[in-house]
């Protein structure tokens, strides 16, 4: 499940950078009860980029932003508590890796969802079926 995180340079301390990614992965799967699952901790990826301030714009000038994105199979997310608790996690978790001052109203997080059978690991694509059947079996084996 990818995560793209995109923020203003300086937004986030040195090492809020080096943890942003892995705390929002961690949120991902604690949301859904599937912190123990190996088959879900090795799939749920993501990478940060950092942008120079004046690639990024709110209410048409320069100001500190971060933006996001999860892509996810149509089965996630289903349960409104869910969404809120997922969004509420990830706003925190940028608010306590910044470095100075930002706005929680600047942090936006979206979240996207793949056709059921359209999810791809490996050269093999899952239906919701699929996912399910493979992360119970991870975590029987």
């Amino acid at each position: 499940m990818p995560i793209s995180v995109q923020v203003t340079r300086g937004l986030l301390t040195a090492q809020g950078e080096r943890e942003v990614v892995p705390r929002i992965a961690a949120a991902l799967l604690e949301v859904h009860g599937l912190a123990g699952s190996e088959f879900m901790r090795k799939n749920v990826i993501g990478h940060l980029q950092v942008l120079d301030e004046g690639a990024v714009y709110v209410a048409g000038s320069a100001q500190s932003l971060a933006i996001i994105e999860v892509k996810v199979p149509s089965v996630t997310f289903r349960e409104r508590a869910a969404q809120q608790r997922f969004v509420e996690a990830v706003t925190n978790i940028v608010d306590e890796a910044k470095a100075g001052s930002h706005p929680k109203e600047r942090t936006f997080v979206s979240v996207s969802h793949a056709l059921d059978g359209a999810w791809g690991i490996a050269g093999k694509a899952y239906t919701n079926a699929e996912l399910g059947s493979a992360i119970s079996g991870a975590a029987a084996g």
